[in-house]
């Protein structure tokens, strides 16, 4: 029975509910009175206890009582501070049902916001180990009883979970984070304070080359020097097997940025390289890499099937980056041309171009949607566009830029499945045609997937 709110529920309650779906965000849908409650920690098939934390107008935000009847699906999670930190949400569930689920992620947004009926979305692309695949984590650096701590935030704060445990972190990143929080410690090394703007160490940022086994540890901190530096890069360099680069970064401003703009070599080099697919890039601290190498390949494999290039086309790359899709494709086209907004990314792209000795790439700094009608006044007509956006999709002008172009297919590599039915609608409506998508977990037993898909100019 409604309330005075005209709602069915009532905040502070506690309801029996059946869980229905699966968000987005890795959230059961729990019905409670016929009402939508989005409860993390529940799956698909459970009946559960669940207390309503907040309401809104279509739907309720609640938290896990208790499961009263347990989903085939679901499993033991392996960390131990799983329900509090967040940072795999899906841990819980039967690695078999991620899959599934992100396939079906897919499908309904393709539908649902797209009204892309048409589209054939195949089974998600997993992996044999979906554990241990992370080749970068940053942890921040908090302070506990005089100590300094590092783990992840909790859900939707600032609060730090303490952690010893990355459980989707290569080994060695686990191990060169915990020994980064040892000698800092041991040090005296203080800890930034959010709410004192008080403090030196911010986080610990760790990446690791998975072909090269180079190691990159960069210690975000507010001033350009550190007290014992010299003592404190000694010590790391003396425990830390396989450091190739130790760098400071210096950030002071306020915002959750984890890095700033400032950063200096300590030790070492300013790069680790890595390589995908045969070929070799050069990663600098603040460059975009693809978190997960094995995976990276299949996504990017499948985006050159998608392109069906046979020497001949001319691509453009619209968020080349460090220009990893643009180097996989140079090599089956007859020129490449990418175009990103971040310089620093742009210089790292022409190095990656140079070690591999790829010469049919050009790369530009800017806007896509400024750029591209440049290149198409220079007689650059692009056969194949490329898109790989952030996660808010497109900027509406480089997809009017896109349709006046018509090339004759565009490939969409998406982290976002609303954004990407949106930015698709808005393509079909100009002129091409939606034909398949492909889901790849890049991030297993996280509420994250990224997909490929290919249009073709009718």
């Amino acid at each position: 029975m409604a309330d005075s709110t005209g709602l069915p529920v009532r905040t502070g309650n506690v309801y029996v509910a059946e869980v229905t779906g699966l968000t987005h965000e890795a959230k059961g849908v729990a019905r409670v009175n016929g009402f939508a409650v989005f409860v993390p920690g529940a799956l698909p098939g459970e009946k559960i206890r669940v207390k309503v934390e907040q309401l809104k107008k279509q739907y309720g935000e609640g938290s896990l009582v208790d499961v009263l009847e347990p989903s085939p699906d679901r499993v033991p999670p392996l960390c131990p501070i799983h329900e509090s930190c967040g940072g795999a949400q899906l841990q819980h569930m039967r690695y078999e049902a991620q899959l599934a689920a992100k396939r079906q992620w897919v499908a309904d947004s393709l539908k649902r916001i797209g009204k892309l009926d048409h589209v054939t979305v195949h089974p998600t692309i997993g992996m044999d180990d979906p554990l241990r695949y992370r080749n970068k984590i940053h942890a921040p650096f908090g302070a506990r009883n005089g100590r300094l701590i590092t783990g992840y935030y909790a859900p939707g704060t600032r609060d730090i979970v303490e952690c010893d445990h990355f459980l989707l972190g290569h080994p060695r990143i686990e191990s060169t984070i915990l020994k980064v929080r040892r000698i800092a410690d041991e040090l005296g090394l203080s800890a930034w304070n959010p709410q004192t703007r008080r403090g030196l160490l911010r986080h610990v940022v760790v990446r690791l080359g998975f072909a090269s086994g180079e190691l990159m540890v960069v210690l975000v901190a507010t001033s350009d020097r550190l007290p014992r530096q010299d003592e404190l890069v000694g010590l790391l360099r003396s425990e830390i097997d396989g450091l190739t680069s130790l760098c400071l970064n210096v950030n002071t401003g306020p915002s959750g940025e984890i890095m700033g703009e400032r950063t200096m070599v300590l030790w070492g080099t300013d790069t680790i390289r890595d390589t995908i697919g045969g070929i070799d890039f050069a990663i600098s601290p603040r460059s975009f890499f693809q978190i997960n190498p094995v995976q990276t390949e299949k996504l990017y494999g499948k985006a050159l099937e998608y392109a069906g290039l046979s020497g001949e086309e001319t691509v453009i790359d619209a968020y080349c980056g460090i220009g990893t899709i643009s180097l996989f494709l140079a090599r089956h086209a007859r020129h490449v041309y990418g175009v990103e907004i971040v310089p620093e990314a742009v210089e790292d792209a022409n190095i990656n171009a140079r070690i591999n000795g790829i010469r049919n790439v050009t790369f530009a700094t800017g806007r896509a949607e400024s750029v591209l009608p440049h290149w198409e006044k220079q007689g650059i007509n692009a056969d194949v566009i490329v898109v790989d956006p952030p996660r808010k999709g497109c900027d509406n002008r480089l997809l009017d830029t896109i349709i006046a172009m018509q090339p004759k297919r565009v490939v969409y590599v998406s982290c976002n499945p609303a954004t990407l039915a949106r930015d698709l609608r808005i393509l079909e409506n100009g002129g091409f045609r939606t034909l398949e998508a492909q889901p790849v977990d890049m991030f297993p037993q996280t509420g994250h997937v990224e997909c490929v898909v290919m249009m073709s100019r009718l």
